[in-house]
């Protein structure tokens, strides 16, 4: 319990020196960030992921066969627009690869112009999601999350891929000493990586019942802008943590 609780502390307040500097509060932030995206796609934008590709496989599969409640087309569209958005997120990376402040600044600022777009979309359209605007949403958001987890994937901040947790949770139960292993390197940090996805669901999914989809739009833009501006006030330092 003391490991894990001292991990989780350095996780959100990383000691000086680490290797990582900010990086692992900062992506917790954004892990958040996909909790808030993805509860306005799968409940507002019907039975889409736009960060969570393994369920839009499966959901594509439902629409497929006939199921109700899935579309074929809104399902290819998400997984589309997260390749377009991982393919900048690597371009980024490569521009940025001696810079991992920099990079997720540029990263984080241009979510945060996506999720602009999606934002004045939605107010535009009073929100009400019509196919148009569902369509547009789902492009936005998908390009936004799909830059996310390129970036992520290049800090290389270990167990924070921020929109992942599949490994996550695998390596919390096969790496437990009731699995018959080691206690898991970093207990703490993988525990709060599931915590901020689920916070951010749960926050996202009762905004959209007392509010509206701007209203998460929102606080999901005021995140971004956070992220970005921290992380480019404190890149400033010629820390270790920047490079790769």
């Amino acid at each position: 319990m003391r490991k894990l609780l001292v991990d989780a502390a350095h996780t959100l307040v990383p000691p000086k020196g680490d290797r990582h500097g900010p990086l692992p509060p900062l992506l917790l932030t954004l892990t958040v960030v996909t909790g808030l995206v993805d509860a306005v796609s799968y409940l507002g934008l019907g039975h889409v992921f736009v960060a969570n590709m393994t369920g839009n496989v499966a959901f594509l599969g439902f629409a497929l066969a006939g199921a109700e409640g899935f579309s074929a087309p809104a399902s290819l569209t998400a997984m589309a627009a997260f390749l377009v958005g991982a393919v900048t997120g690597g371009r980024f990376a490569t521009r940025s690869t001696a810079h991992r402040g920099r990079l997720l600044a540029a990263g984080a600022t241009l979510q945060a112009v996506l999720v602009a777009a999606a934002l004045v979309t939605a107010v535009v359209a009073r929100d009400k999601v019509s196919d148009p605007v569902q369509y547009v949403l789902i492009v936005t958001l998908g390009v936004a999350m799909g830059l996310q987890t390129a970036v992520a994937r290049r800090l290389g901040v270990p167990d924070l891929t921020t929109t992942v947790l599949t490994q996550t949770l695998t390596g919390l139960a096969a790496d437990s000493t009731t699995a018959g292993g080691t206690t898991p390197p970093r207990p703490g940090r993988r525990l709060l990586s599931v915590l901020a996805m689920f916070l951010g669901a749960l926050a996202g999914a009762l905004l959209l019942q007392v509010g509206r989809l701007t209203l998460v739009l929102a606080v999901t833009l005021a995140l971004l802008l956070a992220t970005a501006l921290s992380v480019g006030r404190l890149s400033t330092t010629d820390a270790s943590w920047i490079r790769p």
